[in-house]
């Protein structure tokens, strides 16, 4: 890895619910170096909840907020995790980019949209890094 390079943390969890991708990587120029990668399992109970709100049944709104903070509390866990095991302190990390938990695609409604949860701002709480 170049000293030039900024380091990133990128997160992915899909429809599947099989875990959170987290993925450390180097970005020097116009090279993209991928330095490490680590799945963060969901804990069951939040799973079960998970795939209760993308099912098409009625959530309260209530249950929506409370998953996207805990989904971002967990992912922050991923982040801490991967640097942890890896040696990185946080502040070496310039930012981490979440796509959060994917919990609808509308793709046939009459306003296709997708609909992602997870808290960005409880991510860049629990790690100290800016979180987009």
């Amino acid at each position: 890895m170049n000293q030039g390079a900024t380091l990133y943390v990128g997160l992915m969890s899909g429809t599947s619910m099989d875990g959170i991708d987290a993925a450390l990587v180097a970005i020097d120029k116009d090279e993209v170096q991928l330095l490490a990668y680590h799945q963060h399992p969901w804990p069951a109970a939040t799973r079960q909840q998970l795939q209760m709100l993308a099912s098409n049944s009625d959530q309260a709104l209530d249950q929506f907020g409370m998953l996207d903070a805990r989904s971002g509390e967990i992912f922050a866990d991923a982040v801490n995790i991967l640097l942890a095991q890896h040696g990185i302190p946080a502040s070496a990390i310039t930012a981490i980019g979440s796509h959060g938990q994917t919990v609808r695609h509308g793709a046939q409604a009459k306003h296709p949209f997708t609909l992602q949860i997870g808290d960005p701002n409880r991510i860049a709480q629990l790690t100290g890094i800016t979180t987009v």
